[in-house]
């Protein structure tokens, strides 16, 4: 379906009961709401799912420009607002962990739990620097430029999807991703800052990482000291980046038990 909030079109699925809780997922950089295929089938059951492709991703509008991460909460509160959705819980993985901490910390009586995946939820100005890079390549490129590279951070040789048909799919996603999108989000990811906050989310949080992104493992290790006590944290074994899509029986089970 189609919804239009905050001002542009955005490509929205819904799954699961009417009158059941909100469940709503955010897709990572330069994929799309398919991604959380394997985990709205099973949650669809006990939960009323909302998945939607982010400013700039697969099927919702790409306006050119650079994105701030006010931007893409203030889309997501659209979107509740025309679905009428008071309260929800909500699952975020990188760039969209990155979403829900900051509906974490700015809008807490709108969510119940938080689940966020694979993030430092910050730039430094290293990483702004890459992301500056990455711009520019594909501004110059097109998304071919940057795959094979994005590729082999997400899927390292150690992951449990390497080799497997899940690089495909994520190749796929990435390719189909429109440059105006990415360029938007990636602005967005290289001017961004929510461990700043992380101590005073007083939401139940979980945060889940694949063993082998070791840069978001160490950052989401110390954010777990940051925050309160209570924060749950959950490693994938042989998860890469992207890792619900890495070992998704394992990945969904911890959501579950989690939201029960």
């Amino acid at each position: 379906m189609r919804i239009q909030a905050n001002g542009i079109g955005f490509h929205c699925r819904l799954d699961g009961p009417d009158g059941a809780p909100w469940l709503i997922f955010s897709n990572s950089l330069a994929t799309d709401l398919s991604m959380w295929d394997d985990q709205a089938i099973a949650l669809a059951k006990r939960f009323r799912v909302l998945r939607y492709d982010q400013r700039g991703h697969g099927a919702t509008d790409a306006p050119a420009g650079r994105y701030t991460f006010d931007l893409l909460i203030a889309d997501v509160l659209a979107l509740m607002d025309g679905l009428a959705i008071e309260r929800a819980h909500f699952c975020g993985l990188s760039m969209g962990a990155s979403t829900g901490m900051g509906l974490a910390q700015r809008h807490p009586e709108r969510f119940g739990r938080v689940i966020l995946c694979d993030s430092s939820l910050r730039s430094t100005a290293a990483t702004a620097a890459q992301w500056e890079e990455r711009i520019a390549l594909a501004q110059q490129g097109g998304m071919a430029a940057l795959v094979d590279a994005t590729l082999a951070r997400w899927v390292p040789s150690g992951s449990s999807t390497a080799g497997s048909p899940t690089v495909a799919r994520l190749r796929r996603m990435f390719l189909a991703t429109p440059v105006n999108g990415f360029v938007g989000c990636a602005a967005a990811l290289a001017d961004h800052d929510f461990r700043t906050g992380a101590g005073g989310v007083a939401l139940p949080v979980l945060l889940i990482c694949g063993e082998q992104d070791s840069a978001s493992v160490a950052a989401m290790t110390a954010v777990r000291q940051e925050m309160i006590a209570g924060t749950r944290y959950v490693e994938i074994p042989g998860g890469g980046h992207i890792s619900n899509l890495d070992d998704p029986v394992r990945f969904t089970r911890a959501v579950e038990e989690f939201l029960a």
